[in-house]
């Protein structure tokens, strides 16, 4: 009884209360009553770990919450803040100033998607960080259909249709950044599931040396690239950064003396001095078709998304064989695979043989977070059944989690390559369509996705529970 006395009777200074709205205290029942330095201090009847992350995101401050009853913060939120009519569905502050805020902070965290997913009865939001999914914050169903509207509004789509799925775009103009949100709304059983990918527009900032190439690999790398023609096949699956790959190529080779064009779905960077096209199949601008204009525009330099069939292929191979470098990516498991996806295409042999300069397979890893990764003795079972452990790997290190890494144990990731160059050498493997060329590739010095992998791991920049899909490959 005492501690609710002085809970509602003590004064709040006036500075502290200003801190927040009327709207904000209502909205989440919290009072604040300390603010120092980067921490701000609230009471609230709650202290769950999803509102410190949203009061996080709105104030940009570390929280801290003193749990009261609910009588008490009611009593506290009567005495020092006037109640309006607060609508949900109308609540500005929540469908503005908190959406807004979760854009900017997802981008400043280094999230490459947001997904909203409506169910029965709640709405769960989470950020793709690193590669793998995360939840961080509970909205309730009531407020969902609010947020729906808006992000729909700024991408340009229609509201009144929730029958069909809708793709949009939004732009978002900081002081210190501008980058675009691809929106994609897609009909549930429960709602309209909402997935913003954050698009970062300036290609400037990728350098090809800092993406995870050893010394012999980006040796081995530049030689490809800067052949006058020939065709340069990055493969991997979804999201292992094959197209930062392709721009940081670009941005190498990118000078006032070369005419490069790209066709891309979507364009995920800009890059001034390159000619970019948005690829519309609506209308029959796919990527064959691209490229049969592109011949010409007199390029030099052509980069073309995905090669997805066997039309987009042949069109590739014409444009190297005519005097053109061409740069592309294709959705196979490693680099010697995409010899053999091309000969299933029905690509001639000696047409691979003498026109592709290097196929080259990548993986993106997340890297352990040095704050909380902690080192063990390797045991057998923590690999896949029958993997050959290297003698020399003795011990590892394993994620934990902590504040730093958002208590995922892995802050950022690094890329990893395969890289097999096509020569001479490789012909009467090509024309066989051998399957399996591990000894070739260990005489000429070539490393491998799984020997990279192991290597990461040996040197404690990422974990066997990281790169254990690798290695079962």
């Amino acid at each position: 009884m005492c501690s609710s006395s002085m809970a509602i009777d003590s004064q709040i200074p006036t500075s502290i209360l200003q801190l927040i709205s009327s709207e904000q205290a209502y909205h989440y029942n919290i009072i604040p009553v300390e603010s120092n330095g980067d921490t701000l201090v609230f009471k609230s009847d709650s202290a769950t770990e999803s509102l410190k992350r949203e009061l996080r995101i709105v104030f940009g401050k570390h929280i801290e919450i003193i749990l009261e009853t609910p009588e008490i913060i009611n009593l506290l939120l009567s005495k020092n803040f006037r109640k309006r009519d607060f609508n949900k569905t109308e609540d500005l502050y929540f469908t503005t100033d908190f959406l807004e805020k979760l854009l900017l902070s997802a981008k400043d965290i280094g999230s490459s998607d947001i997904h909203f997913e409506p169910y029965e009865h709640k709405c769960r939001v989470r950020f793709r960080l690193d590669g793998k999914l995360k939840e961080y914050y509970i909205i309730s169903l009531s407020e969902y259909p609010v947020i729906v509207n808006k992000l729909k509004i700024k991408a340009g789509l229609d509201i009144s249709e929730k029958r069909l799925p809708q793709d949009g775009r939004i732009t978002i103009k900081t002081l210190q950044d501008e980058f675009d949100i691809r929106v994609s709304s897609l009909p549930t059983l429960h709602g309209e599931k909402i997935v913003l990918r954050i698009l970062s527009k300036d290609a400037n900032h990728i350098n090809i040396e800092d993406l995870g190439f050893t010394n012999q690999e980006i040796k081995t790398y530049k030689e490809a690239i800067k052949k006058p023609n020939g065709i340069v096949l990055i493969s991997g699956p979804t999201g292992s950064g094959k197209t930062t790959t392709l721009y940081a190529t670009l941005k190498l080779l990118n000078d006032d003396k070369t005419n490069i064009v790209t066709i891309e779905d979507p364009i995920e960077y800009t890059l001034e001095g390159i000619n970019q096209v948005q690829l519309k199949q609506n209308i029959g601008l796919d990527f064959a078709s691209a490229l049969r204009t592109f011949l010409r525009q007199d390029p030099d330099i052509i980069m073309v998304g995905e090669i997805r069939d066997v039309k987009t292929a042949n069109m590739a191979i014409r444009a190297a064989l005519t005097g053109h470098l061409v740069l592309s990516t294709i959705h196979t498991n490693s680099a010697w695979a995409t010899i053999s996806r091309l000969i299933d295409m029905g690509i001639p042999a000696f047409l691979i043989a003498s026109t592709i300069n290097v196929s080259i397979a990548q993986r993106l890893v997340r890297k352990l977070c040095n704050n909380c990764k902690q080192e063990e003795l390797i045991t057998k079972d923590i690999f896949p059944e029958n993997f050959n452990i290297p003698k020399n790997l003795i011990r590892h290190n394993i994620a934990l989690g902590c504040d730093k890494c958002y208590h995922t144990g892995y802050i950022g990731r690094k890329a990893i390559y395969e890289i097999v160059p096509i020569t001479k050498l490789l012909v009467p493997h090509i024309k066989n369509n051998h399957l399996e060329i591990d000894n070739y590739l260990k005489e000429k010095g070539i490393t491998t996705l799984k020997t990279n992998a192991i290597d990461l791991v040996k040197q404690g920049i990422t974990s066997v529970e990281e790169v254990y899909a690798l290695l079962i490959d």
